[in-house]
């Protein structure tokens, strides 16, 4: 089969194209990168079964030869993002409508079959979930920008299946919902990679509104699956089919399992060695733990600590404000490691660096990660 794939640099595009040519077919993709990136198909170049064209739907000659060439059509070029949909409210319509209107007229001529991309935000301010493909699309108002998508979006399902009913020409709409996935932006506001971007820079998560807003969250490679069925479908024609996740999760909830996951692949990754272990990976041979010390150790290294290992004789005085005498806790292992240290110096054995940290005031720490960065 030969399929065509507007917008198909895009993020649901390219996860498309891959399927396609993974099981044999022909894959022709049309993206004019305004909202797409060559990032999301570069893998996808080497494939002999795949052409790809950088240029707009509004090519005519372009597209009616594409059209004829392919076999399917599936239209995904659209604006998208709700930065992008406030911001410049007159492409988000000129490009949603227009764009499918050439796509329909152009395969109605060879009647090859289309798929169009819709949104579930067609259903607008509808309270009665879950949502069903029969359900009343309840818009805002008009003066409100954010609505203008929506509504471009349900024209075009308005347009489509009355090309089905008056033309005859096979169509499948599909609202999708909320798709996440690998190579999403968060350039124009999708929720998730946002969420993800401010957790990877250690920022705080931003939820606007109490953040009980409701979702459904469906990864990309399912609502693929979804579209290839679809397709592959006959009585999938001339209807209006939901493809999304049935699990509901909350924006703060959201949030939360994105900072939770964040924080255990950080751990995972920057979690200390025991000094002993550097000690081995930096070729040392470790000391063996000493038992707590019993009596009052000393309070300075030897005379000569500071001439040989270049460190000031001032750094390994007591902070100031503590015990010169702490009997527990760190400054105890502190001291504990000091005396450990003199005992490893006093036998001639050679100091490992990563014993004692030049830029800090407690100086005997051994589990920082500047003791052996160096």
């Amino acid at each position: 089969m030969r399929y065509l794939i507007t917008g198909g640099a895009g993020f649901i595009g390219s996860h498309l194209a891959e399927r396609l040519l993974a099981r044999g077919d022909r894959v022709v993709l049309l993206d004019n990168l305004s909202t797409g990136s060559m990032d999301n198909i570069r893998h996808l170049k080497a494939s002999s079964q795949m052409e790809y064209h950088l240029d707009n739907i509004e090519n005519l000659q372009l597209v009616a030869e594409l059209v004829d060439d392919a076999d399917i059509i599936v239209h995904l070029a659209a604006a998208v993002g709700v930065k992008l949909i406030v911001e410049s409210p007159v492409r988000t319509i000129e490009t949603n409508v227009n764009g499918t209107q050439r796509i329909l007229e152009a395969a109605c001529k060879k009647r090859k079959l289309v798929l169009t991309a819709s949104t579930s935000e067609v259903y607008g301010k509808n309270t009665n979930v879950p949502f069903h493909e029969d359900a009343d699309l309840v818009l805002g108002p008009t003066t409100k920008g954010r609505w203008s998508y929506a509504a471009s979006k349900a024209l075009d399902e308005f347009l489509a299946l009355s090309y089905w009913k008056e033309k005859k020409l096979p169509v499948i709409v599909v609202r999708l919902f909320n798709t996440v996935g690998p190579r999403q932006t968060g350039r124009y506001g999708m929720v998730l990679p946002n969420f993800v971007k401010q957790a990877l820079d250690n920022e705080p998560i931003s939820v606007y509104g109490n953040g009980q807003q409701s979702r459904c969250f469906c990864d990309v490679r399912d609502t693929v699956e979804g579209l290839i069925r679809l397709m592959d479908t006959e009585r999938s024609i001339g209807e209006v089919v939901n493809v999304g996740n049935t699990e509901e999760i909350t924006i703060e909830g959201l949030a939360q399992l994105v900072k939770k996951t964040h924080r255990k692949l950080f751990l995972h990754r920057i979690r200390p060695l025991r000094s002993s272990l550097r000690a081995r990976v930096r070729g040392h041979d470790a000391p063996r733990p000493m038992r707590r010390q019993t009596s009052r150790p000393n309070r300075f290294p030897p005379a000569n600590f500071a001439e040989r290992y270049h460190r000031p004789r001032h750094r390994f005085l007591p902070p100031k404000g503590r015990s010169r005498y702490p009997t527990r806790g760190g400054e105890q292992r502190r001291l504990n490691q000091l005396c450990r240290c003199r005992r490893v110096m006093s036998g001639g054995t050679p100091l490992p660096k990563h014993f004692f940290v030049s830029n800090r005031q407690d100086v005997f720490a051994s589990d920082s990660s500047q003791s052996y960065a160096n």
